[in-house]
């Protein structure tokens, strides 16, 4: 669990370099061009990964189920996710769009509850409503300007919420070979939008800096919080990962020399406290596990893996297919790809 959680805050750290380098870049390209870049080159740095997992494979085509999964993933958090995290980063700070990006937590939570079976208990919805309120601080103080920004970047976060439950319930490819796919088709969506709706005025220096930026803060950070979802599950995962939007306030200030002001230090207490709420929930009953048979990485120290590998040590990941047997038993757990169920309490 440990190993998860560092991933998924080294996969933060990544991505919340990104909004203060796309600020910088959108000098000098439009935000359609840049998510292309961005995405393009997330898909550049996940290559040599994904190969040696087999291969630019995609689900089969009988898989209908996780074809779709990977398509919308493709859709919400490659191609409308980014290009509205970029308009709002035309207008607004780096350091407010980065502390309203903590909002993602929230959105994946709601999303979870409503659409994928997820609990969420007391101190979960005071977590999202303590999220809520920090974005509030940010947004109304701006005015029009300002409320149009936060809507842009909560319309954001809700895409890639939905992103976060679909990626994190694909399984028959590893998190490197959606990855690719996702920053492909992402990238030559948005790419040829830009382009077609602006000359690209950019210099080599800048395109390069983009596709730098994309191999890094998306690309590299998008394979490890998939790791970390799908072994912790899309909500939690999300509250380590939460910590990207602090990086990027971070960042802001001594990358861009832009000013903390009480409102960005009150929005943020809000969204560490709601943070905290979301960590300290616990979810534990009796359930029982149907069998199925299905690909995604998987350790044997999980108490759910218990097929046998000659001279492979327990806590090794490592992907392929394999079946489990009915089981029914009691641990805290999350709803990751073994925990999708519904609950009578």
């Amino acid at each position: 669990m440990s190993g998860a959680i560092a991933i998924a805050i080294l996969a933060a750290a990544l991505f919340g370099a990104a909004a203060p380098a796309s600020k910088l870049l959108l000098s000098e390209l439009t935000p359609f061009q840049l998510a292309g870049l961005l995405y393009l080159g997330a898909a550049l740095g996940v290559t040599p990964v994904a190969w040696r997992e087999g291969g630019l494979r995609l689900p089969s085509r009988s898989d209908r189920l996780n074809r779709s999964r990977l398509l919308g993933a493709i859709i919400a958090g490659g191609i409308v996710g980014p290009v509205l995290l970029l308009f709002a980063l035309r207008t607004a700070d780096a350091t407010s769009v980065s502390l309203w990006l903590n909002f993602e937590v929230a959105a994946t939570a709601l999303l979870g509850v409503v659409f994928f079976r997820e609990h969420l208990g007391a101190l979960g919805w005071g977590g999202v409503a303590a999220a809520f309120a920090g974005a509030a601080i940010l947004s109304l103080p701006g005015g029009i300007a300002g409320l149009e920004a936060g809507l842009l970047v909560l319309l954001a976060c809700l895409c890639w919420g939905l992103d976060n439950h679909l990626t994190a319930l694909i399984d028959g490819i590893t998190p490197s070979q959606s990855t690719f796919w996702k920053g492909l088709a992402a990238g030559v969506t948005n790419l040829a939008i830009g382009l077609a709706l602006d000359p690209l005025a950019a210099g080599l220096l800048a395109v390069l800096a983009a596709l730098f930026v994309g191999v890094w803060a998306y690309g590299a950070s998008i394979v490890l919080y998939i790791r970390s979802a799908q072994a912790l599950g899309a909500t939690r995962a999300q509250i380590a990962f939460a910590s990207a939007p602090f990086f990027g306030v971070l960042l802001s200030v001594l990358l861009l020399g832009e000013t903390l002001a009480g409102a960005h230090l009150a929005s943020g207490a809000l969204f560490i406290a709601g943070l905290a709420l979301f960590a300290l929930e616990r979810h534990a009953h009796v359930h029982a596990h149907e069998a199925m048979e299905h690909e995604h990485p998987h350790r044997h120290d999980d108490g759910h893996h218990d097929h046998d590998h000659a001279d492979l040590p327990r806590g090794i990941m490592h992907t392929h297919r394999h079946r489990h047997a009915p089981m029914t038993h009691a641990h805290p757990h999350w709803p990751d790809l073994h925990h999708r169920h519904n609950h009578d309490h």
